[in-house]
């Protein structure tokens, strides 16, 4: 397979390439005025898990009040199209006509579509957004929002010289809870931030897996150059198009998957849009089945002004696949306490105690304990299936398409945890410390 070296000074002319075929597309399309009583008709782009276990209910718990519809599904695999007929149809999420298109040109050439959601392979998510924006289509996009950073500066340059409404799937930013931590550092209370400190861990050896359907698809039931955009070309991988999330270049796996999410309320809650340095290390440890990507993965991340080195904090994460102890953990520290977003309660834990104060001439700091007010939350629906956070994060989608409003989880959130995710490979990858350039947004390797 290519280096990551010749992946990335391949990756931009490649990337280029892609804005051009586009306008193709952009020039033969059609995109009507909605009014506020048309049914708004979206295109499912890839008939994934994602979409299939938790989208597609999300969508389906609000799309008769808002007035939505599916209307058609793109995917590379044949399988994978009268799947998604199927199962839209057999619960009746769609109008009678369900369009199965072989491709996002031949979805996008439509009159009837009027809006997608895209679920496809990491790697594909910033190339097939810059498709459906330029086609004039409002776009609700999987995160990562891009997995390189040519594609991801490609995909935030097309979404905001557009008036199309995009929203990042990164749910957290719907979530009250998250809403709520974020209004209370805003507000002043917390003190500033000294520490975060989070963990993703699983103990599952078929994460990401896909074994039965490795040993069923065929080259001939696909569209291998499709599905490898602007990656480079190598030989037909069923283990690539169905397990991308363990090979480099198609995914950064632990990264862009999991820290994608929770490095996002990093910036989110901090005002601030990318880290300023980062190492990273870990390694295939466990789990010895031809994979690429890290089963283990830790990185440490200095945050703070770029014009002012004496301020700032740190950030740690780490994730694993084959230990589960510790779970999913979001911790936020002050000198004064912390916040846990897994219980959802500050608290005055680890604060500066009234002891070891006076021994400095000082006062003591300690948050009063408290509970992020979470309000009204959407439980999971019984019928559709949804979960929570995703069923808001949905919504807020919707209704943005309505209002023409800014979603929860713009582009630009997405750029900006796709950065962090793409330094923090690069250091996994070369053994070095990573930085950003802020000033040439870019990337640069001490």
């Amino acid at each position: 397979m290519t280096s990551r070296r010749d992946f990335i000074k391949k990756a931009a002319l490649a990337s280029a390439g892609v804005a051009v075929s586009v306008n193709s597309v952009n020039a033969s399309s059609y995109r009507r005025i909605l009014g506020a009583n048309d049914r708004v008709r979206v295109g499912i782009i890839g008939f994934s898990d994602r979409f299939r276990s938790s989208l597609a209910p999300s969508f389906a718990e609000h799309s008769k009040e808002l007035n939505f519809e599916f209307m058609g599904v793109s995917d590379l695999w044949n399988r994978r199209r009268d799947e998604a007929e199927k199962f839209i149809k057999g619960k009746g999420w769609s109008a009678s006509e369900f369009v199965k298109a072989r491709n996002n040109e031949e979805l996008l050439a439509r009159k009837d579509v009027d809006a997608v959601i895209i679920s496809t392979a990491d790697f594909q998510h910033a190339l097939h957004c810059v498709e459906a924006v330029k086609s004039g289509r409002d776009v609700y996009v999987e995160k990562p929002f891009a997995e390189s950073l040519a594609d991801g500066k490609l995909a935030l340059k097309t979404v905001e010289s557009s008036k199309q409404i995009v929203q990042v799937g990164s749910q957290r930013r719907s979530a009250p809870n998250y809403h709520a931590a974020n209004d209370f550092i805003k507000s002043g209370k917390f003190g500033d931030i000294s520490m975060v400190e989070m963990t993703w861990n699983v103990n599952q050896p078929g994460r990401w897996r896909r074994k039965e359907l490795v040993e069923q698809i065929r080259k001939e039931d696909t569209d291998w150059d499709r599905f490898l955009l602007n990656r480079p070309k190598v030989e037909w991988n069923p283990r690539f198009y169905l397990e991308y999330r363990l090979f480099y270049p198609y995914s950064s796996g632990l990264p862009g998957q999991w820290m994608s999410h929770q490095i996002d309320t990093v910036h989110w809650f901090s005002g601030l849009e990318a880290p300023r340095s980062v190492v990273a290390n870990g390694g295939v440890y466990v789990w010895k089945d031809g994979r690429t990507n890290a089963d283990t993965f830790s990185a440490t991340f200095d945050y703070g002004p770029f014009d002012n080195p004496d301020k700032g904090f740190q950030v740690i994460y780490s994730a694993r696949m084959h230990q589960a102890a510790g779970d999913v953990k979001e911790y936020y520290y002050s000198n004064g306490g912390m916040i846990n977003l897994d219980t959802n309660k500050i608290t005055s834990e680890g604060g500066l105690t009234a002891k070891a104060a006076e021994a400095m001439g000082m006062k003591a700091n300690l948050l009063p304990e408290t509970s992020l007010k979470a309000g009204d939350k959407i439980a999971t629906d019984a019928n559709t299936g949804s979960d929570p956070m995703t069923s808001l994060h949905m919504r807020n989608w919707m209704e943005c398409v309505r209002s023409r409003k800014e979603p929860n989880a713009p582009a630009r959130a997405g750029f900006n945890h796709s950065v962090a995710n793409i330094m923090s490979t690069q250091a996994l990858h070369t053994g070095k410390k990573v930085t950003w350039d802020p000033k040439k947004s870019d990337i640069v390797l001490s």
